[in-house]
């Protein structure tokens, strides 16, 4: 009997694009990538999105519809909770003035349209290398704890931890965002899939089991839960 490896959360990418064959390039390559992928049409739209469920990254386009690209980049970097999302600024603005000035908004990087697609992804796989290194590496280690998502081992203190591939997926995405709080629909969404109907109390369950794998004989539980919020991996 062959037991199937838990797979690893994909880094989610909001692509903002009013231009539809552009964006459905983007989708479509993306995906073959292995990125999760939404897309939005207009800034607004984009704002929307990103209240609904926070990306890993952004591909956001200069000129949209409604608001700015640039407009939405302040805004988000105005905010504590969007502060730091990473954000491509892709335009057709190539002057040296428009780069700086997109940089000083808060873009992480800058493509200058027209653009290959191999670039943009070596571009968006190095920004997410230097600022969500939890999100490109393949073993990423926080406190005792260290995640091998090639071998799909789990290790706290050198001791082997045995998961179930729900619980490594869990575990996978709280490493990804130490000490940030997750609600429980916040984690149903991301582990689970928002196309999956499961009881948020499934979520409970889950959490009650990675516990028990991660501490063992260890005094100290990483797993916190916060009353009325949901769970956060300690810092």
């Amino acid at each position: 009997m062959t037991v199937e490896a838990p797979a690893a959360i994909k880094p989610y990418v909001l692509v903002v694009e009013d231009e539809e064959s552009l964006a459905t390039l983007l989708q479509y390559n993306l995906d073959k990538e292995g990125y999760r992928v939404s897309v939005a049409s207009d800034g607004e739209e984009a704002l929307l999105l990103i209240d609904e469920k926070q990306p890993d990254i952004i591909i956001l386009d200069w000129m949209l519809p409604t608001v700015s690209g640039i407009e939405v980049c302040r805004r988000l970097r105005q905010r504590a909770e969007t502060r730091n999302i990473p954000i491509i600024l892709v335009t057709a603005r190539g002057e040296e003035g428009d780069r700086i000035r997109g940089l000083d908004t808060g873009a992480d990087d800058y493509v200058v349209k027209p653009f290959s697609m191999t670039e943009l992804c070596a571009r968006l796989r190095a920004v997410l290398r230097r600022i969500r290194p939890g999100l490109a590496e393949d073993c990423v280690s926080h406190g005792d704890i260290t995640i091998d998502r090639v071998a799909h081992r789990v290790r706290r203190a050198g001791a082997e931890v045995h998961l179930g591939p729900t619980e490594f997926r869990l575990l996978d995405y709280f490493m990804q965002h130490p000490g940030r709080v997750f609600s429980r629909e916040q984690l149903l969404d991301a582990v689970w899939g928002s196309d999956v109907y499961v009881e948020t109390r499934t979520v409970d369950v889950h959490i009650g089991r990675l516990r028990r794998a991660l501490n063992g004989g260890a005094d100290n539980d990483p797993i916190r839960t916060v009353r009325s919020a949901g769970y956060a991996l300690d810092v």
